[in-house]
């Protein structure tokens, strides 16, 4: 299996692409925007540049990298002889059903339609298609050219010849996958979520400021980066649509997303990626009141 198709050219979706290229696959980019996939190879020419600069890859793999990647605007064009088809589109359930039926109708018998999805249903998801045995979730970490793990979630329908292949195939990108079983969350998000959303509680309750509550699960707890930190890096739209799915999915008040949280994503404050959210990334300062404006 040498050739990958890869649709959506986010945060994700790049770097997905980026870390399969990196490996000597072939991989085609798709988007339906041209521009979100202009973007995309944007970003992966520059974390190859920062790989090279730190001596962790040379000019001519980078290169290499660059040349396994095409682009594509075209669904059926951009998974023509794709062994495997790794979703990494929006995380919305509609969007995604209406992805896998056009996948199941256009892919070849024998390949696999794995998706990065982080909190939604393998088993909804393959229930769009007429190969539920061969629907999988990979779920990468972000960065994906750094972090090791990969979520190997099993749909309830999962063939075992789909999770050995996908798990293989983890491994030859110097991933370690980790097997899991398809309930809301699975488990990376089931754990991190609650946290991250308790942090919001415990800053929304007056408890303590943005700083120092990151300060003391860092110094503490020895995290790399404090929870708010993660939650604005995540992008805090994205970790309300997870506790919405754990939420529906499990029907326990645990997992209701804090009021604070609905109302800075309702006001467009989402993280790094619209340059506010816990912190100001406009201007490099932190800034704990931009929470504290829409408590």
């Amino acid at each position: 299996m040498k050739n990958i198709a890869v649709i959506g050219a986010g945060t994700m979706g790049n770097g997905i692409a980026h870390t399969f290229a990196q490996y000597g696959f072939h991989v085609m980019l798709i988007d339906i925007s041209e521009k979100a996939l202009q973007s995309g190879l944007a970003t992966i020419a520059r974390n190859l540049d920062r790989m090279v600069e730190k001596g962790t890859l040379t000019e001519d793999r980078k290169q290499q990298t660059l040349d396994n990647i095409s682009t594509h605007t075209d669904l059926q064009k951009g998974t023509g002889g794709a062994g495997l088809v790794v979703e990494a589109a929006t995380e919305n359930l509609e969007l995604k059903l209406d992805i896998f039926k056009k996948l199941d109708k256009l892919c070849a018998p024998q390949t696999i339609l794995a998706t990065n999805t982080s909190s939604i249903s393998i088993t909804k998801i393959a229930s769009a298609t007429r190969r539920p045995g061969q629907v999988i979730g990979m779920h990468f970490m972000n960065p994906v050219p750094i972090m090791k793990l990969v979520e190997i979630i099993r749909g309830y329908s999962t063939s075992d010849e789909t999770t050995k292949t996908v798990v293989a195939l983890a491994e030859k990108l110097d991933k370690i996958p980790v097997e899991v079983n398809d309930y809301p969350g699975f488990v990376a998000n089931r754990i991190l979520m609650p946290m991250i959303n308790e942090s919001i509680e415990t800053l929304y309750n007056g408890v303590a400021g943005v700083k120092a509550i990151d300060t003391v699960m860092k110094l503490g707890m020895a995290h790399p980066m404090g929870p708010l930190q993660l939650a604005d890096f995540i992008g805090l739209d994205v970790c309300l649509s997870i506790l919405h799915v754990m939420y529906d999915g499990f029907k326990n008040p645990k997992y209701a997303p804090c009021p604070l949280l609905v109302n800075m994503v309702t006001a467009g404050k989402l993280g790094i990626k619209s340059g506010e959210g816990f912190y100001d990334y406009t201007t490099g300062k932190k800034a704990e009141k931009v929470a504290e404006m829409f408590s």
